[in-house]
């Protein structure tokens, strides 16, 4: 997690193993490593000899790819992982990252032994302390998961800090968390071990060595140029770190990615006069903002403070990164911390401030992934200071993706392809990131949004929303609004409320639901992506028909709800298709979809083909009426009637006047504008998924009750058809359900966000993947898949309905458990007509 320890690589290079491998390199002059032949071709080329590089060769190299090249601009490990702090921390907010860290401490647990490198692997144990209730609350959601996926952790009093840390002042803590297993590592010597076991698996290995640009043909990668030559190769993977943003740009084909430097600072101590036991905790104050370990019977601290220091805004700065200039006055907040955290500090010498890069995301996650523009270019940085925790994790994710196509777990949250070109601009970035080192430690409730960065994409109405009182969110750089908040409530109020709880919204998005439901609401969607597909002969049908599952042969103005499948059965995208003409389709799709499904979509489109596929995201405003209204407004701005036989569903045929037509038109039938908070409300009641937070590339469409939008049938092969059929045959292994909270106070009780370990008979079965209070049922309604883990050897078995139906359900919500209902398809009574929760029979859910 928490970047930086100074460590010469030299000095560990003296163990056995290291000097079998690297001691004729270490002989050379520079004059030497300079004249040394590179291979004139490969099947792999790396650039980054980090422990982001290292652990993707030693990844390729133990899933039987051999022909890989990895290339260094300066010395192995010199770069951000010589400076790392060296704690390894599987406490995360994501699961994927938790997986990716659990990974990496197995894997540097059994490195030294595999190699005979040293690396300092020491397993200390984390503490992370809370100062207030909410901290507490953060603290039990993440500590609830981490034991559903093995990763021993638990909440622990103050009194308990005090017995595993005795240094540390505990009167201001009101709990913890302590996570046993968590460790500290020597991070220049574990990218050692791991580019040692890669050369003994046959990558070559050159320092001294940079990649200057990629060469790409034709959309895809052919070589990269080196100051030493040039080496053909099928694939490239970017891991260089702070430099992997210019290095993108300097390819013949630019590739964007979205990461910038700061300052990151921690000191180095003296040992105490009773050296720390090197088993002794590391500590994270988050609240104070420092982190403290053990170094040397000493200290090492640092923290992330809220005022971060940009840098390398210009570009490329080093070959290797030195430490830079110390600012004590920066880091006074900091000491203060460190120093109220543990008082017996005060008389101790400090031997330095260490002052090193470290690179940030706009949102915190690392990046990874093939790029959108160019096939067989990969990219794996921009780690947040968690290049260590997940650098193992990373690297096995980044080379199953490669070898096999796709990763092993669902990683969408750190593809690459969620970013857009706007997201990469340095300006943006800059900004971006002094916010976002902050938010490292910040306290993040549910919903919270990103302040910097604002307003880069915005529909035609937003100046006429935003008068109206939206509350506005952004997704992939547009802008949407929340909700509206009526001229009576007090909007700064509402704009400061951070919570676990009943947020202060909920009245105004219950009146938004009520709107939808009883009169009629226009929401602005111009934000989902919108795309083109036209042909001048047959070949957009064809091609259409054999991306997606469902049928596309329809009459021209049906719209058809249909999946973009992978080879597994999975869904790269969720959409629905207009027919506009016999040759031309009309494609809407999740706003954050924009360049993952451009992407794909070409990646599959014959490269000779007369077709011509075009983002129309900007030329369309969408308003989506909702509402027993709707009709009657639509009616009063078309020439035709809004009967069924006329219009019927999932059919488009007029485009709507402007905004201001349908405001007028609807006054008279008690129009408002709604929010996404309010359709999110909607979707979940309606038991319906959504692309990025339910389904994704591992959910097929058998497995979440979608099998009427797929064609088995329909006269031609598609892809992922063969992987449907199969299961069909066989049967799902998780299945998408429904919970409806029988005893959770909303009024009292912690909410659901997304996350939640779900248990059926005291046995853990799956998470939540998204929930939201239900107004019409008046109670709390979860989403998320059941997995059927055998009780004998913990493996899968076939989900059935029959499984699901005799279950007996809980939701974890932060360590409290409240029953739940659970059902596999949405029932319309339930829909109808408000009833009471006291009137509520949901008895008939649990067998339909």
């Amino acid at each position: 997690m928490f970047c930086r320890l100074l460590s010469v690589v030299g000095r560990q290079r003296t163990s056995p193993g290291w000097q079998n491998w690297s001691s004729a390199r270490n002989s050379m002059s520079a004059a030497e490593a300079r004249s040394v032949a590179l291979p004139t071709q490969a099947q792999v080329v790396i650039c980054g000899g980090g422990i982001m590089g290292t652990s993707v060769a030693y990844h390729l190299s133990k899933m039987g790819w051999k022909d890989i090249v990895l290339l260094e601009q300066g010395r192995l490990a010199a770069g951000s992982t010589r400076f790392c702090a060296g704690i390894l921390s599987t406490a995360r907010h994501l699961t994927i990252e938790q997986k990716m860290a659990d990974y990496s401490n197995k894997l540097y647990h059994q490195l030294e032994q595999e190699t005979g490198i040293q690396t300092g692997y020491t397993r200390t144990g984390s503490v992370f302390l809370a100062q207030t209730q909410d901290r507490l609350i953060s603290l039990k959601r993440i500590n609830s998961r981490l034991n559903v996926i093995g990763i021993p952790s638990e909440i622990i009093s103050p009194k308990k800090v005090a017995e595993l840390h005795h240094l540390l002042n505990v009167h201001d803590l009101v709990g913890a968390m302590h996570v046993p297993e968590d460790a500290v590592v020597s991070s220049a010597d574990v990218a050692l071990a791991l580019a040692s076991a890669a050369s003994q698996n046959g990558v070559q290995i050159y320092d001294q060595t940079s990649v200057l640009h990629v060469m790409v043909k034709k959309g895809q990668v052919t070589g990269v140029e080196t100051d030493k030559g040039q080496i053909e190769c099928q694939y490239f993977v970017n891991c260089a770190g702070q430099w992997a943003y210019e290095l993108g740009l300097s390819n013949e084909e630019p590739i964007s990615i979205p990461l910038h430097a700061c300052e990151h600072f921690y000191l180095l101590t003296r040992p105490l006069e009773t050296p720390l036991q090197s088993s002794t905790p590391t500590i994270v104050d988050a609240d104070g903002r420092i982190y403290i370990r053990n170094w040397q019977g000493g200290i090492l601290s640092g923290g992330f403070e809220k005022n971060p220091k940009p840098i390398f805004t210009e570009g490329k700065n080093q070959l290797e990164i030195q430490n830079l200039q110390e600012d004590w006055d920066h880091f006074e907040p900091l000491l203060s911390s460190l120093l109220r955290r543990m008082p017996e500090l005060e008389s101790l010498e400090i031997m330095k401030l260490v002052n090193c890069p470290e690179t940030f995301t706009p949102d915190m996650r690392c990046i990874m992934g093939e790029s959108p523009a160019v096939q067989g270019y990969f990219v794996l940085a921009g780690m947040n200071s968690a290049g260590l925790s997940f650098g193992g994790g990373a690297g096995k994710y980044l080379a199953e993706w490669m070898v096999h196509g796709y990763p092993s777990e669902n990683v969408w949250e750190l593809d690459l392809k969620r970013f857009g070109a706007l997201q990469s601009s340095r300006t943006f970035l800059r900004h971006r990131v002094m916010e976002v080192m902050p938010l490292i430690y910040d306290l993040k409730v549910p919903r919270w949004d990103f302040q910097t960065g604002r307003q880069l994409r915005t529909s035609p109405l937003y100046d006429r929303l935003d008068a109206q009182g939206a509350r506005w969110m952004e997704k992939h750089g547009f802008e949407r609004p929340k909700y509206f908040v009526p001229p009576d409530k007090d909007l700064l109020a509402l704009e400061q409320s951070k919570t676990f709880y009943k947020p202060d919204w909920f009245d105004i998005v219950e009146s938004e639901v009520k709107c939808c439901k009883e009169a009629v609401c226009v929401i602005d969607m111009s934000s989902f992506t919108k795309f083109e597909i036209t042909s001048t002969g047959d070949q957009a049908l064809e091609v259409l028909q054999y991306l997606f599952s469902n049928d596309l042969d329809v009459p021209v103005g049906h719209i058809v709800h249909t999946g973009m499948l992978n080879e597994v059965g999975g869904y790269e995208n969720d959409c629905s298709i207009a027919r506009l003409s016999k040759r031309s389709f009309f494609m809407i799709s999740p706003t954050d979809q924009q360049v993952h499904c451009w992407a794909w979509l070409k990646k599959h489109m014959p490269k000779d083909s007369n077709l011509l596929l075009e983002d129309v995201t900007w030329k369309y405003t969408a308003l989506n009426l909702i509402g027993p209204r709707a009709v009657d407004v639509l009616s009063e701005l078309s020439y035709a009637p809004m009967t069924p036989d006329h219009f019927p569903s999932l059919f488009c045929k007029y485009a709507l006047h402007v905004y201001n037509e349908v405001m007028n038109v609807g006054q008279k039938y008690g129009i408002r504008n709604a929010g996404y908070y309010a359709l999110r409300s909607l979707r979940i009641e309606k038991f319906f998924a959504f692309w990025g937070q339910d389904i994704n590339n591992l959910t097929t469409p058998l497995e979440c009750g979608r099998e009427s939008r797929v064609k088995l049938e329909k006269g031609m092969d598609f892809i992922g058809r063969d992987a449907l059929l199969q299961q069909k045959q066989n049967g799902v292994y998780k299945r998408f359900t429904m919970f409806i909270l029988d005893d959770h106070d909303t009024d009292l009780d912690l909410w659901p966000w997304w996350g939640e370990p779900i248990y059926r008979n005291g046995q853990y079965v799956g998470k939540t993947t998204s929930s939201a209070y239900s107004y019409s049922l008046e109670r709390h309604v979860c989403l998320g898949f059941v997995h059927n883990f055998s009780e004998d050897t913990g493996e899968e078995q076939v989900v059935t309905a029959d499984f699901i139906n005799r279950g007996e359900y809980e939701i974890d919500i932060a360590g409290y458990r409240f029953q739940a209902k659970a059902k596999l398809y949405p029932v319309a009574s339930l829909f109808t007509h408000k009833r009471r929760k006291d009137d509520m029979e949901l008895s008939d859910l649990h067998g339909k």
